[in-house]
């Protein structure tokens, strides 16, 4: 399927899964970063019609990286009239919230709850608006090799972009026109002081992960597997304790 057809399938399967819901939603609520996929959800989102409100969260937010969510709603609202735009400083929580815990500091899991702050604020838009929250990740990402937030940015109601590859997603930028300097920005999660990309955290480039992924026979394949083995409990369903009859 080529991109054209990819985009006009993702956007058409939102609305159906909208319009097939026991308790029609009314609205599209997304998480908007200035990165390539959450611009890619966000347009799809868009195409469907629907009431679609994008937010950008920013938390001790490097300025290039929310310039460029700053740019990318205000093309989405010049390009969609069904577009509402909101920007939610999280500063201030996040502050109070990482002082209540000074006791319990951890690096790695301050920035982890940057983005279940952020799915709080998701769920809170959604809840107001009686909409649902659309995922931005990719298969290589939540997937693959599972490098996401559990309970952050992989807590959403649905995933348009979990069957595409980070190169699909490129190739979806291009074919929605995309602005061009997210296209080809780093990758990164935004969740780090030092403005670490996606691809220095695993080690791989997103190409590499990909390869990995089909061919088992890759010189990549144990990094990947590696990769994959730490983060299957995001991946898997919650251990249930079952009891015997």
């Amino acid at each position: 399927m080529n991109a054209s057809n990819k985009v006009n399938f993702i956007s058409n399967w939102i609305k159906d899964y909208i319009n097939n819901m026991p308790s029609k939603a009314q609205s599209l609520v997304i998480g908007v970063s200035g990165g390539i996929d959450s611009s890619v959800s966000s347009t799809l989102s868009a195409m469907t019609g629907l009431k679609t409100i994008v937010l950008s969260m920013p938390i001790k937010q490097k300025s290039h990286q929310h310039d460029l969510s700053l740019k990318h709603k205000e093309w989405l609202t010049k390009k969609f009239d069904n577009v509402e735009a909101h920007t939610i400083n999280l500063n201030e929580i996040f502050m109070k919230f990482s002082s209540s815990l000074s006791n319990f500091d951890n690096e790695h899991g301050m920035a982890n709850s940057k983005a279940r702050l952020r799915m709080t604020t998701l769920y809170q838009v959604a809840a107001a608006n009686k909409g649902i929250v659309v995922g931005t990740g990719n298969k290589v990402e939540d997937f693959g090799v599972g490098f996401y937030t559990k309970y952050g940015d992989g807590g959403v109601d649905i995933s348009p972009l979990g069957d595409c590859n980070k190169t699909e997603v490129w190739e979806l930028g291009r074919e929605l026109g995309i602005l061009k300097e997210i296209i080809e920005a780093a990758p990164t999660d935004g969740l780090w002081d030092d403005g670490r990309t996606d691809e220095g955290q695993l080690g791989l480039k997103y190409q590499e992960i990909e390869e990995a992924m089909e061919n088992p026979k890759s010189v990549n394949r144990n990094t990947y597997e590696t990769i994959r083995k730490k983060n299957l409990h995001k991946m898997e369903p919650i251990p249930v304790c079952k009891i015997p009859n």
